[in-house]
């Protein structure tokens, strides 16, 4: 495995993410930031943050295939969330959760920077969530 992820002594335990991933493998794999964006073009989800969540990181995980990586392979993830306050913090998990059950996967579990905006790239956008990947 190209990743590990730790928590070291002397920071918290987040327990959504680990403070820490070490990569150790030659190819790295930059995602650009994915929203809740169908195949199609449709936005999923208007107004509704945990199911953009959701669709941001099936579209992540869409994204990790088509380069050979999966979220195993993930050492660092960013989301940026339009108007951000601690409050949403649930919907983010929420929908994590749910996109995880969807791939069939645990939790993702790198670190993970969440960044408050003013706006993404379209007025019904919510959030957007990049990815770095090391594969051996």
């Amino acid at each position: 495995m190209a990743v590990e992820l730790i928590d070291p002594e002397g920071l918290p335990e987040v327990g959504l993410y680990r403070q820490v991933s070490i990569g150790t493998g030659s190819r790295l794999v930059f995602l650009a930031g994915q929203v809740a964006i169908d195949a199609e073009g449709a936005v999923i989800g208007l107004g509704d943050l945990a199911a953009q969540v959701e669709q941001a990181y099936v579209n992540v995980g869409t994204a990790l295939a088509a380069a050979g990586a999966t979220f195993d392979d993930v050492v660092k993830l960013t989301a940026y969330f339009v108007d951000y306050e601690p409050g949403k913090m649930p919907l983010f998990v929420e929908g994590i959760s749910r996109a995880a059950a969807r791939l069939g996967i645990e939790t993702p579990v790198a670190p993970l920077t969440g960044i408050g905006v003013a706006a993404l790239a379209a007025p019904d956008l919510l959030v957007e969530i990049e990815a770095t990947a090391v594969l051996d």
